[in-house]
């Protein structure tokens, strides 16, 4: 073999190795095919046969020669050529082009990435052009002529009554102020049963119910028995009304319940219970019954279990998460969940959890635009207690109602607050846009220009002992201020039955000082102010009826009065008359239901009808109706 010949093998030989190591490197395989259609040297070296190359040079040799000759010099004299021979043989443009289309390629799949990002943006910037299009359909309709029969919510309402699911349980709450070691002890406590009997001789049985978004069922809550369901009603302008219905064959239950209710028999009530552990209306009867016995537990328990039952009967389209959810409160089948969700709003407030009652109370007031709770009425309180200032401005901004909210004593107050601590946090290095609006000062000034009779109730409820507060209500205006309105006067005495524990701090008693304090200085230059402002509370609440008289002042209480055991037994029946009560499935339909509540109220004992009256379903507004029949007839 010629020297030529054995040199350009060689080199080919050498040029191999690096050519199969980098493409041993799976990240640079596109690269080389690149780089070798570049570079100078023959291309696929590797490929190549060697013994197509010999043959070239010598045709006299035998193939047999040829085949062993030029494979042992090769591997001999590449072993001394590539100890000789720098280990960076590669040239210097070549790893340099390496390197720039390294980078390259990164710059593309970053400007690829960008670009995706931004095409996101754009999609969800097309998306977001009817964010609200239940609103927009309404104002088509309007516009086309059609009728809305129902009061719809406004473009912000549905906004502001979102409910954050993150903050809709207490437990969520109480781990974030106690930790879940705290919380999770007192949860293995509840779910121990009270009585031993369970663990004598008898297998207990923990049953698992499913997860709910209003609470969290223990797991001595016994399996849901489907006795209700939820219809859908209707579809009116982009909102879904429903309505809750009994199960055909559990439809008897409600009849008996009223039977053992006008008896006033609490044991017939229990036996339903006992057969039937899932009916509303007995559940939130006994947890009536336990809140006036003080076994608070127990109270809400019942409540949280009548909730668990109401809950496991929704319709697949309902959800407090939705903004198009209506559930009217005149249909009799639906006043059991606003009842069990005003009851569980308070006692979220008693156990300090106050911002899952808020989220509650806008649940509870999204339901029903007629409010039949008056949660309007302490959606402010709960605001202000869990610190959502900005929140409620929103809400007092963007929530409408026959009247504006402001005017309202609850609100017009409450507005004062909030703003007093968004004040006192932006001093303390918050920022805060509400630069151009009214001072905390100047809205307490209008409160109580508007409701100057909110004053002395305030300072006997809390009560405010400074000797300040006695010259301030010796003033003429404060004095002998009067409501002028019966469901203003009944919506004053909600409110400071409400919130008279937020004037206890000594930060807003000073404010409310200096605020009247300016009223009076105000007064003394201009006296016709008051008589601007007595106009605005005349126009805002015009009625001479009491239009918020179901609205009970104990609702919104704190305090709940207590009876003792000896004092209900008198409304507990005979004990083997409650399982008379229940006859079995197959006969339910045909119980004859004749009511035995006890008509004649005169000439009674006066403790015995005020005992009764305590009860939830006594109602003796028609007793007098028919007493005034029979003397007619008389």
């Amino acid at each position: 073999m010629s020297a030529r010949l054995l040199r350009r093998v060689l080199q080919e030989r050498e040029s191999a190795p690096q050519d199969s190591a980098a493409a041993a490197d799976v990240e640079r395989e596109e690269e080389e095919e690149d780089e070798e259609e570049e570079l100078a040297s023959p291309p696929r070296a590797a490929a190549r046969n060697f013994f197509d190359l010999l043959d070239e040079g010598e045709e006299e040799e035998k193939e047999d020669e040829v085949s062993e000759q030029p494979v042992a010099v090769s591997y001999t004299e590449q072993k001394h050529s590539v100890n000789k021979k720098p280990s960076n043989v590669v040239p210097e443009t070549n790893k340099k082009s390496k390197k720039k289309k390294k980078k390259n390629k990164a710059d593309t799949q970053v400007s690829t990435k960008l670009k995706d990002e931004k095409s996101l943006d754009a999609i969800l910037e097309d998306l977001s052009i009817e964010k609200k299009p239940m609103q927009q359909r309404v104002q088509n309709e309007r516009s086309s002529g059609k009728k809305i029969e129902i009061n719809e919510t406004t473009p912000g309402t549905s906004y502001v009554l979102s409910i954050d699911p993150k903050h809709l349980k207490a437990e969520n709450e109480m781990r974030r102020i106690f930790g879940s070691k705290v919380v999770d002890s007192l949860e293995n406590q509840r779910n121990v049963p009270s009585s031993s009997r369970q663990f004598r001789g008898v297998r207990r049985v923990v049953h698992n119910p499913r997860k709910t978004i209003l609470v969290t069922p223990a797991s001595y809550f016994p399996p849901w028995d489907k006795s209700m369901s939820m219809d859908l009603v209707e579809t009116k302008s982009g909102f879904n009304y429903f309505r809750y219905i009994y199960d055909p064959s559990v439809s008897h239950v409600q009849e008996l319940f009223e039977v053992a209710k006008s008896a006033n028999d609490l044991n017939a009530i229990a036996a339903i219970l006992a057969k039937y552990p899932y009916h509303p209306e007995s559940l939130l009867t006994f947890a009536e019954l336990f809140k006036y016995s003080g076994e608070h537990q127990s109270s809400a328990d019942a409540v949280e279990k009548c909730l668990f039952a109401l809950e496991c009967a929704w319709h697949p389209l309902f959800s407090p998460l939705h903004n198009n959810c209506q559930l009217k409160y005149g249909h009799d089948t639906n006043k059991p969940f606003f009842t069990a969700l005003f009851s569980h709003m308070k006692n979220l407030d008693r156990r300090g959890c106050h911002r899952s009652a808020l989220e509650v109370c806008k649940f509870l007031l999204s339901l029903d635009s007629d409010d039949p709770k008056g949660a309007l009425f302490c959606i402010d309180y709960f605001a202000l207690r869990s610190q959502q200032y900005k929140w409620l401005e929103q809400f007092a901004e963007e929530y409408h109602c026959d009247n504006s909210l402001w005017l309202f004593p609850n609100f017009s107050f409450s507005l004062a607050i909030s703003r007093f601590y968004i004040e006192r946090d932006a001093t303390n290095g918050e920022a805060s846009d509400h630069s151009d609006k009214s001072t905390s000062v100047d809205l307490m000034k209008q409160a109580l220009m508007l409701h100057p009779s909110v004053l002395r109730k305030i300072v006997d409820k809390a009560p405010l002992k400074d000797s300040s507060w006695t010259q301030i209500l010796r003033n003429v205006f404060f004095g002998s201020a009067k409501p002028g309105s019966p469901s203003l006067e009944h919506i004053i005495n909600i409110y400071v039955e409400r919130h008279y524990i937020m004037w206890r701090f000594p930060e807003l008693q000073n404010l409310l000082k200096d605020a009247a304090l300016l009223v009076i200085e105000s007064l003394k230059q201009d006296n016709r102010e008051a008589q601007d402002w007595a106009c605005v509370r005349k126009e805002a609440f015009p009625s001479d009826k009491n239009e918020y008289s179901h609205l009970l002042v104990s609702d919104f209480s704190d305090t709940t009065p207590s009876l003792p055991p000896e004092e209900l037994r008198p409304f507990m029946g005979v004990p083997g008359m409650a399982h008379e009560m229940l006859p079995p499935v197959e006969q339910a339909a045909g119980v004859e239901i004749r009511p035995r509540a006890p008509r004649e109220v005169a000439g009674r004992n006066a403790a015995a009808v005020f005992l009764e009256s305590l009860l939830p379903w006594v109602d003796y507004g028609d007793n007098r109706q028919d007493a005034n029949d029979r003397n007619n007839e008389d």
